[in-house]
This record gives C-alpha cells, structure tokens and sequence, in this order.
C-alpha cells in the first residue's frame, strides 16, 4: 500500500508510525482491487490538540476518516476506525448489488417452447409460475382517428404482431393479431 503523509511528519514516532501503517495495509486486504490501494494521511496540530485525517478511495468513493484527541495515537485510531467502518459499509454493498444481479439472472425463467399441439402449450404453462407471469398494460387511447380493417393492416405491416384500433363503421374496438403462419385473427368486442 502506498501510503502518502502531509504535515508535520515528526509527530509521529517510528514505531508508532509503524503500527499504523500495519493498521493500513489490514484495511487494504479489504479492497480486492490493486488500483485502490493508496492512502493520504494529514496531520494537524492546534495548541495541544492533534487531528488525523485518512483519506482513501474504494470503489470510486472517497472514504475519509477525521480524529482529533490530546494524543495523537488516539487520533490516528479513531480516524482508523470511522475509516474502517466506512470501507465495510461500501464493500458490503458492493458485494450486495453484485449478488443481487447475479440472483435476478439465475431466476429468469428460461425460454418457452413454442409448439404446436396443444400438449406442448399446457407444458409451457405449466412451466411458468404465478410469479412469473406479468401483465403488461398498454394504452391505444391516443386520440388516433378511426380505421378499416384495411388501414389496421397496412399500418401493421411486418413490425407489429397486433393492433388495437377502434372500427370506422361500428365505432367498436377490435383487436388485429398476426399467427404465427402470416395469416390474421381479428377480435371484436
């Protein structure tokens, strides 16, 4: 780890500077990555009181963490320990959302067959549970004039499967469905 000190560097005894740095490098086996792994330590001193400040980046965040006590060991530990408990906060939820997507794409279900007995499309059914089945609500009230039967085809063409439109004769909705051999199924409500 490298680790980078701004201020008056003598504060610190050796062997106190030391085990401090030790402190680091345990907090740096947290971090997987090898990019991350740099610190910046700041020391002030104001009349007889010592603030530390460690700065770190984890995860493309700034992890700070501020101690000030009469004694500068305590300073430093404090700082230590509101910078830990940060760096295991966002560890914690990174791994979280990593799982997270990894479970959601365990549980797409996987794709049906499409057959063309009937015994195929109860399998297929039966494949999909209460919980995977979603109902898509779709709004055709968009203030579009009324057509022919004619018109609700043409404006299909090949980029649509089906077509809800309101009849120009009848003024009733109809539904216009491609099957799977180019022909079309018309409901009429």
């Amino acid at each position: 780890m490298n680790i980078n000190y701004t201020g008056p560097y003598e504060a610190l005894p050796p062997k106190q500077r030391e085990k401090l740095e030790a402190k680091l490098q345990k907090l740096s086996k947290v971090l997987e990555r090898k990019s991350d792994k740099e610190a910046h330590i700041i020391l002030t001193q104001t009349r007889f009181l010592h603030k530390v400040e460690i700065t770190m980046n984890a995860w493309d965040h700034a992890l700070v963490g501020v101690g000030s006590n009469g004694d500068v060991m305590k300073a430093a530990h404090d700082a230590l320990d509101k910078l830990e408990k940060q760096l295991l906060k966002i560890r914690n939820k990174w791994r979280d959302t990593k799982r997270h997507k990894d479970k959601e794409a365990a549980s797409v279900p996987p794709p049906i067959p499409v057959g063309r007995s009937k015994s195929g499309k109860r399998a297929a059914a039966q494949a999909l549970t209460g919980k995977d089945k979603k109902v898509f609500r779709v709004n055709h009230s968009d203030g579009s004039k009324p057509m022919t039967l004619e018109e609700a085809m043409l404006e299909m063409e090949a980029s649509q499967d089906y077509m809800v439109y309101r009849d120009a004769q009848t003024d009733r909705l109809k539904v216009l469905m491609r099957r799977p051999d180019g022909h079309f199924d018309l409901i009429e409500s």
